[in-house]
C-alpha cells in the first residue's frame, strides 16, 4: 500500500462545489482507498491504496466525484514521497518558521515554462515573491492573501496551468499524517 495526498480544487466556496468532508470520505474509500483521513473543510485527503501514478490517481477521482457526488473539480494528488520532497524543497524556510501562514503552496497541474514564470513574477504589484520547483509553486503573501492583487486566476493565467493553494500549516499537517 502506498499513501497519496489528494486536493481538491475550489470545494466549498460560498457559492458552489459544497462537499461534506464526511461524503467525500465515503466516495474515496468506496473506490476502494484505506485510512481515508481529510484535513480541515477545503477538500484536503491522505489515503492509501496500492501504488499507482498519481496521475491516474487524479482521473479516476475526479470521475468519480462528478458521477457519484455531483461534484466537477480537479484533484491534484501527490504521493506521500513526494510530498516529503515538495516540504524540502520550500525556497522560503525563514517564512515558514516566522510566518507559515502566509507562506502557500500550489501543487500544479504541469510545470510552467521559465518564460511563464518570469511573466508571473513581472505581474506581481505588491511584495509578494513566487518561486517554482516542478509542479509546484511556492508564494510568499508578506502583506496577506485577502487582500493582495496576486490571485489564483492571475497565478493560473501566468502560468498556463491549474492548481489549488494551501498554506503551510495545512502543508505540514498533510505531511505529518502521511
Amino acid at each position: 500500500m502506498a499513501t497519496y495526498i489528494a486536493l481538491l480544487r475550489a470545494v466549498n466556496l460560498p457559492s458552489h462545489n459544497k462537499v461534506s468532508m464526511a461524503d467525500l470520505r465515503a466516495f474515496v474509500e468506496w473506490l476502494g482507498m484505506e485510512n481515508v483521513k481529510s484535513v480541515v473543510q477545503s477538500g484536503n485527503l491522505v489515503f492509501q491504496c496500492a501504488a499507482t501514478a498519481p496521475a491516474k490517481l487524479e482521473a479516476l477521482l475526479e470521475a468519480g466525484a462528478t458521477k457519484h457526488l455531483g461534484l466537477t473539480t480537479e484533484f491534484h494528488v501527490r504521493s506521500a514521497k513526494e510530498w516529503a520532497s515538495i516540504i524540502a524543497a520550500n525556497p522560503f524556510p525563514a517564512e515558514a518558521k516566522s510566518d507559515p501562514a502566509h507562506l502557500v503552496l500550489m501543487p500544479l497541474r504541469k510545470a510552467p515554462s521559465a518564460a511563464a514564470v518570469e511573466e508571473l513574477r513581472a505581474a506581481i504589484k505588491g511584495r509578494e515573491v513566487v518561486r517554482t520547483n516542478g509542479r509546484e509553486a511556492y508564494f510568499v503573501y508578506p502583506d496577506g492573501i485577502g487582500t493582495s492583487k496576486l490571485t489564483i486566476a492571475l497565478i493560473e493565467r501566468k502560468l498556463g496551468t491549474t492548481g489549488t493553494a494551501r498554506n503551510w500549516n495545512t502543508v505540514l499537517k498533510l505531511g505529518a499524517l502521511c
